[in-house]
């Protein structure tokens, strides 16, 4: 099996406390020609001159690796006689197969497979650092891979500067996930320096449980002042406290370029997120930020909502399970009620009650400018006072979707019953003499087969000769968008619009 025997080097697997203390210390540091050069004079007998030419990437690289070899006395026959040449020319999977000779660990099949291809996804193949290293050198002066996942390999804080050296190198690699490899500080540090160096293509960064704290929020802020280049950027399930949120509110303040921010699962709490909300203020790039498992509470809630008055780019919003009850929800929509821009709030388990939903609710329908699309409270146990409200606003804002949890009263009654919307909207298109794709066609104005759910939502709420309320809609988009992708796709209906019977054919694709 692929996965068992790619893994062969599962055996650097995380060391218990004492044995990763140890391995620390034996770390290298980033490689330079000048080490290349001393380790080359050690491995050569005659003692002769080294010329001036410059050396590759990869050659640098693999003369640390048959280094560290010597210098641990291995008992391999391998031997390098010129480590600035012995690799020149070399490229692709020969290169890595070397590497991995040199590194003495199995080559990862799957990576030889997709080395020619723009995604390789290595998650969970227990690499460890030399693997990972392996993996690196061959990928310095590759081309084509765009997007690189090494989730959940143990490659530790060493692993993590081999990374780095290769995307000082690489022009190609724009995504990278390296999530769940126990970096710590000093991976976190080797990471930064990338970032405020600007030597990198990446684009999108994700760092998720690598034990990061405020001392790596350090280095994460400084850095990240000054990039031009990373738009996404997954910080989650770390250890950030109040120090680190304030760190990382004052980079909110200067960064230009950052538009997708998860810091979820941290401890940020009050003051973290003040500040966060502070470097929100001014902040004209970030788009979507997630902070939900943070206790931010009441006082955090008050923060965005000071930031949501004069931010105009955030458009989602994630502050679940965040300890913010009906007062904290109140002073949100001070926010809420003058933004123009927020589309998706996330608020689901917070201890809301109906005076907080309605308070959210109100705040969207006195708001003129208001671009809200969803507003997610779906622990909250609402009433048929609160759906009133919620119809009476969705007439005025037809693309609007609250999630809410079950309304007080209903268990007792008989569910009220709702004819199938794809059937009344088949009897329709029956009846008119219509088929399904041109329905759906009239709704798309980018021509793209896909309308946006909010607009979707809207067109259909304003069907005056289709009779759909708005739980049918909301039915009908959830059967439309599985996946809540945000988008309705209804390209796969292009090779049935010649159909004699389109419409009886989308009944039974659309069964679930």
């Amino acid at each position: 099996m692929g996965s068992q025997g790619d893994g062969a080097s599962s055996t650097e697997c995380c060391p218990s406390e004492s044995e990763g203390t140890e391995e620390k210390k034996q770390m290298n540091p980033p490689l330079t020609s000048d080490d290349v050069k001393n380790e080359s004079e050690k491995d050569t007998d005659q003692n002769e001159e080294m010329s001036n030419t410059s050396e590759s990437p990869e050659s640098v690289l693999l003369a640390d690796a048959s280094a560290e070899k010597a210098t641990q006395g291995s008992d391999t026959d391998l031997e390098v006689e010129d480590p600035e040449k012995a690799f020149v020319g070399i490229t692709g999977t020969e290169l890595y197969l070397e590497a991995c000779r040199l590194m003495e660990v199995v080559p990862v099949s799957h990576f030889i497979q997709n080395l020619a291809k723009p995604y390789i996804n290595l998650n969970h193949h227990g690499l460890g650092p030399k693997g990972v290293k392996a993996i690196a050198i061959a990928l310095v002066s590759n081309a084509t891979v765009t997007h690189l996942e090494l989730e959940d390999n143990c490659i530790l804080a060493e692993g993590a500067i081999c990374i780095v050296e290769m995307l000082r190198e690489n022009s190609s690699l724009q995504e990278l996930n390296i999530s769940n490899n126990h970096l710590d500080t000093a991976g976190a540090e080797a990471i930064a320096n990338l970032l405020l160096d600007n030597m990198s293509y990446l684009h999108a960064l994700q760092l998720s449980g690598n034990n990061f704290g405020d001392e790596a929020a350090t280095y994460f802020a400084e850095a990240l002042m000054g990039n031009y280049q990373v738009k996404e950027l997954d910080l989650s399930h770390n250890e950030f406290y109040e120090k680190g949120g304030q760190l990382l509110g004052q980079m909110l303040a200067s960064n230009t370029t950052l538009e997708i921010l998860d810091l979820s699962w941290n401890h940020l709490r009050r003051k973290g997120t003040v500040a966060l909300g502070t470097g929100l203020r001014g902040n004209g790039a970030l788009k979507v930020l997630n902070l939900s498992w943070n206790g931010i509470g009441n006082e955090g809630a008050l923060a965005l909502g000071e930031a949501l008055k004069v931010n105009n780019v955030l458009v989602h919003l994630d502050i679940s399970n965040n300890q913010i009850n009906n007062e904290g929800a109140k002073k949100l929509c001070r926010g809420v009620e003058v933004n123009g821009k927020l589309k998706i709030l996330k608020m689901d388990n917070n201890p809301l009650t109906m005076e907080g939903a309605t308070a959210l609710v109100t705040s969207v329908r006195k708001n003129p400018k208001s671009m809200m699309e969803e507003i997610n409270i779906s622990n909250v146990l609402v009433n048929e006072t609160f759906i009133k409200l919620l119809d009476l606003v969705c007439q005025m804002r037809p693309e609007l979707d609250v999630i809410y949890g079950e309304v007080e009263g209903c268990i007792a009654k008989i569910p009220k019953q709702h004819p199938n919307p794809m059937k009344v909207i088949q009897n329709y298109l029956k009846e008119h003499n219509l088929r399904l794709w041109d329905f759906f066609r009239d709704m798309d104005k980018d021509g793209n087969m896909k309308i946006p759910v909010a607009a979707f939502r809207r067109a259909m709420m304003q069907q005056a000769s289709i009779p759909l309320d708005r739980v049918q809609i909301g039915e009908l988009v959830r059967k439309l968008d599985r996946n809540r992708t945000g988008v309705v796709d209804y390209s796969h209906l292009k090779e049935q619009k010649l159909a004699q019977k389109p419409v009886e054919g989308e009944t039974k694709e659309e069964e679930p």
